[in-house]
């Protein structure tokens, strides 16, 4: 336990003496915990009181050609062990989010459609920005690809996220489907189809 207070200490020293200052802004009380990786620093801002747990890789690189390339993490969020955010055009995850662990976000894929090619030397495809809502919970494994997330939603361990969940949203699966929405009539949540559209019982 001093040991890892000490590895802890020292990681944070020297990450405020020589990184810190290289990110777009990186806000008061937060930390980043030994990270994996981190990909065109100057493009990401972190706000204030974010904690970003161990080994999560994040980037904002604009390979599809984007003028403006940008990862934004709120003010008070909580990024899980393991996560992978991924950002070639934008990615903004909004104030007080929290994910779990191994949870991959991202606005870009793999081009596949030259089946002379290996992908892994296809262009990467952009696709639509992404957006967590203020106060959403993303379970363990959880992948948002190219969609947006409403504010104090939940989404599921082990779910993918390929279209756009509105606030107020349990979404669950592969590809996720809205299972409940919070009624602001009768303030409960109550079931949904996989439209959002409420069950009548």
């Amino acid at each position: 336990m001093l040991y890892k207070r000490i590895t802890n200490f020292i990681f944070r020293f020297f990450f405020n003496l020589f990184y810190k200052r290289k990110f777009n802004k990186f806000g008061s009380k937060s930390f980043l915990l030994h990270p994996l990786a981190i990909n065109g620093i100057a493009n990401i801002t972190i706000g204030n009181d974010v904690i970003i747990e161990y080994k999560t890789w994040l980037a904002a690189v604009p390979h599809t050609g984007s003028e403006k390339c940008e990862l934004i993490i709120g003010d008070g969020s909580r990024i899980g062990h393991f996560n992978h955010i991924y950002a070639t055009k934008s990615i903004i995850i909004g104030n007080n989010v929290l994910t779990a662990d191994k949870v991959y976000i991202s606005d870009n894929l793999h081009n596949y459609e030259n089946i002379s090619l290996p992908i892994m030397k296809q262009p990467i495809k952009q696709i639509s920005t992404v957006s967590i809502g203020d106060g959403s919970w993303l379970g363990e494994n959880v992948c948002i690809i190219g969609a947006k997330i409403g504010k104090n939603c939940v989404i599921g361990a082990n779910s993918v996220v390929t279209k756009d969940v509105p606030d107020y949203c349990i979404a669950v699966g592969s590809p996720a489907k809205i299972i409940k929405r919070y009624c602001l009539d009768t303030d409960k949540w109550k079931k949904t189809d996989s439209n959002g559209a409420f069950l009548q019982v």
